[in-house]
């Protein structure tokens, strides 16, 4: 008989909150735990890159056009973030779309429009679509900061901790559609971890870990697709096309996961004008250390209570780190939900 947990890992962000919301964590079997991972783009995004983001909107000739959820998320240094520089006085834009960052730039002629280019493969094809429209128009004062990354080169590493212990994987539905289910076939075969990919209704959420228990039960690992009305196995290929032929694999910086080699999305070389990186040569410094715990917090080290600050010094109306501000953070989720368990 088993003595530890079953312990199972969410993916996307927007199965944190809606796990939360649902209080499905009160519903699982006793010693079945489930536990938050590194899908939450702005919560993995490093404060070094936040940090450069900060100084980069105080140039009086740039105009930063962004997400909402980074508007808010503070940098290494507490209280300082996208919001406080507006107050300051940069010029910080809340977009919609990537395409919306293109129109702000034609009518901001006479300065440089910087979108913010944060997630993964799901929005990655949107940002893409961005590049070719403003190259194709010619909006020159136009850029993309890539904050992109992917998500198999970021679950491969987190397997590689050396206190890894997840008994299966509740995959992202949203990448999933993008990526297809057989994305995430390498967790069963070579890593022997079930997987399932899951859709984001309550009983889409149970019917998938439902199929995990099985799995681990009957210690068959295998994938399978739990979100057939959404997911293919092969995903968009139009979608995936676009993101290739404006980005490449790069080395990217991971809160919690440190450096990981092809889990970010870099500009090719035939778009290397629209690359803010390296039009405003931007190197992102060190960034200070804080006790926050939000890198512990998305690699399932710990839980959103287990940090010192959660609900006191860390709250939504004052956050320290990105996972209390961004709508698919799982502290902000602990919080609003009173989901401790």
């Amino acid at each position: 008989m088993r003595s530890e947990p079953v312990r199972l890992m969410e993916v996307c962000g927007t199965h944190t909150h809606a796990i939360a919301r649902a209080g499905i964590k009160s519903l699982l079997p006793e010693g079945v735990e489930l536990l938050s991972g590194p899908g939450c783009p702005v919560c993995v995004t490093p404060p070094e890159e936040i940090d450069a983001v900060l100084e980069l909107a105080m140039r009086p000739d740039v105009v930063i056009a962004s997400y909402g959820d980074m508007l808010r998320v503070p940098g290494s240094r507490p209280g300082d973030s996208l919001q406080r520089r507006r107050a300051l006085g940069a010029r910080v834009e809340l977009c919609y779309s990537p395409v919306d960052a293109v129109e702000l730039a034609k009518r901001e002629s006479d300065r440089e429009v910087v979108f913010l280019g944060v997630g993964f493969e799901t929005t990655a094809p949107g940002t893409a679509a961005a590049a070719l429209t403003a190259q194709e128009q010619g909006v020159e004062n136009f850029s993309v900061l890539s904050m992109l990354r992917t998500v198999e080169p970021a679950l491969r590493a987190l397997i590689a901790t050396e206190d890894f212990r997840v008994d299966g994987f509740l995959c992202p539905g949203h990448v999933a559609t993008i990526l297809g289910a057989e994305a995430f076939r390498f967790l069963p075969e070579e890593y022997g971890i079930p997987a399932v990919v899951g859709g984001f209704e309550p009983g889409e959420i149970v019917r998938a870990l439902t199929l995990l228990l099985r799995q681990i039960g009957a210690g068959r690992p295998k994938l399978e697709n739990a979100y057939e009305r959404a997911v293919s196995a092969q995903g968009n290929r139009r979608a995936q096309a676009v993101i290739a032929r404006v980005f490449e694999p790069r080395t990217a910086l991971w809160r919690g996961l440190g450096e990981i080699g092809g889990s970010g999305l870099g500009f090719r070389e035939a778009f290397a004008a629209l690359d803010a990186e390296r039009r405003f040569g931007l190197r992102p410094a060190p960034a200070r250390s804080t006790p926050c715990r939000c890198g512990d917090v998305i690699c399932g080290r710990c839980r959103p209570a287990d940090c010192p600050l959660f609900g006191g010094a860390c709250t939504p109306e004052d956050p320290v780190g990105p996972c209390m501000v961004s709508s698919e953070g799982a502290c902000s989720a602990a919080y609003l939900y009173n989901d401790s368990i």
